[in-house]
Parts: structure tokens; sequence; C-alpha cells
């Protein structure tokens, strides 16, 4: 049995409206966040303090993607725009546009040279990291996508949607291989973990799934409302959930048997509205949300 403590390093605070997204830095000492303020922000996490706004933005940012061989953050905007912005120059490289609605998730599909966006009209856009141009677009579904997780070496990607389906598609030619209908209310999270595939949803439902096939493997109730974020430490056995119900939790990857509840109710000095969006730095779990706050939390394991 694993053994986590908890502790909270540094509570971040000046964005004016809620946080939506957070993303690593460049090196483990920042992070990037949007939301509702019409401008993206540099943390630096080393001196627990505010950096620099990279850039500012005419719509509310809805995704961050670090590209960080390239020094580039793409960001998602809720007017369907989405920029690709050099983060040493703070200039706009590059910025395309999807059809209509805003863009809610951008991954990077590796080994590809290529970038997956999908938004509210259940369409995914792949563009070239190389020349910035639209090589795929694709109808996953007539309702909106929030979450995209791709597995690099299955050469999949999932989609989650707003009616609780998730779709796996190939990602060699974008062919869809399956569909499941996982959550009886929209798909808020995907995360791939060990050898499986875990989704959360707004039914307050954390699944397991096989990769191939979207097959349940086991489901458990992991908090009282929406699953807003999965998220597998990048080295350990351990994944981190947040939820619209303002706790963290820590579980074991293998067993889902929890490890830690963070929250007020707790004795932490944890978030008091929805947490929206976290991110793994090192050993430390970044988690922000409705209440305009970054939380900085270090996590140390042990085995019993």
């Amino acid at each position: 049995m694993l053994r986590i403590d908890v502790s909270l390093s540094n509570t971040l605070a000046g964005h004016q409206n809620p946080i939506f997204t957070v993303s690593p830095g460049m090196d483990a000492g920042t992070i990037f966040t949007g939301g509702n303020d019409k401008g993206v922000v540099e943390w630096d996490l080393k001196e627990g303090k505010f950096r620099r706004i990279l850039c500012a933005v005419p719509a509310s940012v809805y995704a961050l993607q670090l590209l960080e061989g390239e020094g580039i953050l793409v960001i998602g905007l809720r007017n369907g725009e989405v920029w690709f912005v050099d983060i040493e120059k703070q200039s706009l490289i590059s910025k395309v546009q999807t059809e209509k609605g805003a863009v809610f998730a951008i991954k990077i599909l590796p080994g590809k040279r290529e970038i997956i966006a999908t938004g509210e009209e259940g369409v995914a856009y792949v563009w070239s990291l190389d020349s910035y141009t639209l090589l795929y677009r694709f109808k996953i579904t007539d309702t909106t996508v929030r979450v995209i997780e791709p597995s690099i070496k299955a050469k999949q990607v999932a989609f989650g949607d707003k009616d609780g389906v998730v779709h796996l598609y190939d990602t060699t030619d974008f062919r869809e291989i399956t569909k499941q209908q996982i959550h009886s209310l929209p798909v808020t999270a995907l995360a791939t973990a060990d050898t499986s595939l875990l989704s959360g949803g707004r039914d307050a439902k954390l699944v397991r799934l096989a990769k191939n096939d979207l097959s349940v493997i086991e489901s458990i109730t992991p908090h009282m409302f929406t699953v807003y974020g999965i998220l597998p430490h990048p080295t350990l056995p351990i994944i981190a959930t947040i939820s619209r119900d303002k706790s963290i939790k820590i579980w074991d990857v293998l067993s889902l048997s929890l490890l830690k509840n963070i929250s007020v109710e707790r004795g932490y000095e944890a978030h008091h509205l929805s947490i929206n969006t976290a991110v793994w730095v090192g050993n430390q779990l970044v988690t922000a949300g409705d209440d305009k706050l970054v939380k900085v939390w270090d996590v140390s394991v042990q085995e019993n």
C-alpha cells in the first residue's frame, strides 16, 4: 500500500475570473494558465509569484498545449481560433480557425508532427506543426467534444462527447475504430493509464476502459459532482482526480483505491469552488478553478 503525503506549497492569486486550463511551462519552474481573463499568464513556481502575461487574447481560453521542443504554446479560444505563440519572443507565429464554436481541447499527435483540436460542433481538425496547414477535418458527432486523449503506442485517439459517448479513432488515417456509451452525462475527462483508458464524466463516474474496444473494465464514483480531470503521475503508480465538488483525490492507478482526499473539509487550505484544471509538474500537482486561484501541492509517496 502506498502512503501519500500532500502539503500546500503555494497559492497563486492574480486572475480576475475563473481559470479553465493550465499547462506546464518551458522548465519545471513555470506554468501557464488561462480562463475567462483575456490573457494567458505565466507563473514562477519556485518564487511562487506572477511572472508575466504571455499574451493578450480576444476571447476566453479553454485549452493550452505546450510544444516543448519548439518553445511554442498553443492556445484554444472560445471564438474558435487556435494560436501558436513563441514563448520566448512573446510573438504570434500562426493563427488557425475552426469553422464555428469554441475550441475545448487541443493535443499533440507525437511522431506525426500534427496537432488535433475539437470544439462545440463535434468536428476534429488536424494541423501540421511544420506548416500550420489543415491536413484533416472529420466529424466525430453532432454534439460538443470537450476532451481528447491520444494513445501514442496504440496509434489511437479517443474523444469524449456531450452525450457521454467515447469515440476511438486510428491516428494513421482517422477512421473510426469504435464508440461506446460510457456515461449518462457528458464526458469531461480522459486519460491513458497503464494499459487502459480512464474516462470521467458529469455523472461523477470514473470508468476504466479497455483501450482496444472501449469495453468497461470497472467503474467507481470518485466524487460527488463532475470529474473535470484525471491525471496520471508521470512516474509513480498514482492518479489524481479533480472535481466540481472542490476536492482533489489521489488513487492507486491499478486498484483505484483511494489514497488521499484533499479538501477544505479534510483540513486543507484547498479550493472553495469548482476545480476545473490540473497538471503534474514533477512531484507537484498544480490545480486551478472557479475561485480564480492556482494552488501548488507538494506530493510525496512512500511504500508502507
